[in-house]
């Protein structure tokens, strides 16, 4: 059981390490305290994992036309969501939601792989392994 929460807790120790840096980058995106990172960054792997999927299905044909590139105005969306759900969370507007979510998801990327390393065992499966089933 705590091999699974293992997983969780760096993804989400890489996600409140990505919303701190990039409230440092721009100055339309702040927070009140260290406990209101924390709980940004949890609300937001949540949206991550709930909200932004429905996002991107309600929205498939557009991200198709655009080639992708709505996913990053998805990506805006859910960081604007989180921010209106988290007292203490303060964002300027759609365009630092925008250019601090490109950057919050590169930097999480480059993090993830860095400290992962990318290896299975710190992957969070999203569906079963072929064969099996989760019930």
């Amino acid at each position: 059981m705590l091999s699974n929460l293992t997983p969780f807790l760096i993804h989400w120790a890489i996600l409140a390490l990505a919303l701190w840096v990039v409230s440092h980058m721009f100055k339309g995106l702040s927070f009140d305290g260290a406990g209101t990172l924390v709980i940004a960054a949890l609300l937001l792997g949540l949206a991550n994992a709930v909200v932004r999927p429905l996002l991107v299905v309600l929205t498939l044909p557009l991200t198709l036309l655009t080639f992708g590139l709505f996913l990053l105005v998805i990506n805006a969306l859910v960081l604007m969501l989180v921010a209106k759900l988290v007292s203490g969370f303060h964002l300027d507007g759609f365009g630092t939601a925008f250019w601090a979510s490109l950057v919050m998801s590169l930097l999480s990327l480059v993090l993830g792989a860095f400290l992962l390393g990318g290896t299975p065992e710190f992957t969070i499966q999203t569906s079963p392994p072929p064969g099996q089933t989760w019930l």
